[in-house]
């Protein structure tokens, strides 16, 4: 494992840790609610989407696509935080699935 990837992981138990110890709501609860952030972070996603491209008239071009990168990561870190909350061994099932998804994406030839 790289450097830069036990740096990830290590931040995504951070954060998980620290969320946990904020959590209103425990058991089936708690973890629906975690799954469910990512909801609203793909919702902040498409907010900076139409903000760089101005297509609301009323705000006009109000997000830059750097911003639209930011709500992405954004993304990224709550999914793997929400992957962490369900499984301790997130690290592996992300890396068993990833593994799973590049043979099958590459072996067609990315159709």
């Amino acid at each position: 494992m790289s450097e830069r990837e036990i740096e990830v992981w290590g931040t995504v138990e951070e954060l998980w840790a620290w969320l946990e110890g904020q959590r209103t709501h425990d058991g089936l609860d708690g973890l629906l609610l975690r799954v469910l952030k990512l909801s609203e972070e793909v919702g902040e996603v498409a907010q900076a989407v139409i903000g760089a491209t101005g297509q609301n008239p009323r705000k006009g071009a109000s997000h830059s696509w750097a911003d639209v990168e930011g709500e992405l990561c954004d993304v990224v870190i709550t999914a793997l935080v929400a992957l962490r909350t369900l499984t301790p061994d997130a690290r592996a099932v992300f890396a068993r699935h990833l593994e799973r998804v590049r043979r099958r994406s590459l072996a067609s030839g990315g159709a």
